[in-house]
């Protein structure tokens, strides 16, 4: 497969307390990361091949810099609860895909990286009933990264492997090039609902069983 799935997004309250929720039923919460200049601060729960963020703006200046106002996610997060997608994917290439984007876009430069990096952003993120697309060339496993640098990816719950994300949205049915593109690397499934929210599929999902995390979280977990 060309692409993998990095990781994906949920914009939250400040300080995200509803992830709190996670680590009720067995998750192990990583690393809290600022994001200097860009008015963003995240927390994270890594699996074996990606990761799930909460992120939230705490500096609303900064997000609204002209450095970051092209990516919304000052929109993004302020218009969460009203109509507004909340949620990003993220890709990152694999070592056939090395230099290739999975969907058009434009180059982002966050001041928190250093001047020879960016991050490729969908040309979509204008559509923010959309989820923002974006792509980064430094990406890897959680389970790959050095020791060093790794973080908890082993759950009392029992759950390893992101392998399934479905989208549910009120505008499934006019998908830009950019999601369209995302779709065809089988990371993303999209169907029309009523509301906003992601079924998260883990390890193949032999097991049968299934959390709804609604509406606290607006995710349903299924393994």
């Amino acid at each position: 497969m060309a692409f993998e799935l990095d990781h994906f997004f949920i914009m939250t309250d400040q300080g995200a307390s509803a992830a709190d929720r996670l680590l009720s039923l067995g998750f192990v919460e990583g690393r809290s990361r600022v994001h200097p200049g860009q008015g963003t601060t995240n927390r994270c729960f890594f699996f074996h091949n990606a990761m799930l963020e909460f992120l939230w703006i705490h500096d609303p200046a900064e997000a609204q810099s002209a450095v970051i106002q092209r990516t919304h996610l000052w929109e993004r997060w302020r218009d969460r609860n009203a109509g507004i997608c909340p949620f990003g994917i993220c890709l990152r290439p694999t070592a056939e895909s090395l230099g290739s984007i999975a969907f058009e876009h434009w180059d982002y430069h966050p001041p928190y990286l250093p001047e020879n990096l960016s991050i490729a952003i969908g040309n979509n993120s204008e559509i923010l009933a959309e989820p923002m697309l974006f792509q980064t060339p430094f990406g890897t496993r959680p389970d790959q990264q050095p020791i060093e640098k790794r973080q908890p990816f082993v759950h009392p719950i029992g759950l390893r492997e992101i392998t399934r994300i479905e989208l549910v949205s009120p505008m499934a049915d006019q998908p830009s090039l950019e999601l369209r593109s995302v779709i065809k690397t089988s990371h993303l499934k999209l169907r029309f609902g009523e509301a906003y929210w992601l079924e998260l599929g883990f390890d193949g999902e032999s097991e049968g069983t299934c959390i709804d995390l609604r509406p606290e979280l607006p995710f349903t977990i299924h393994w």
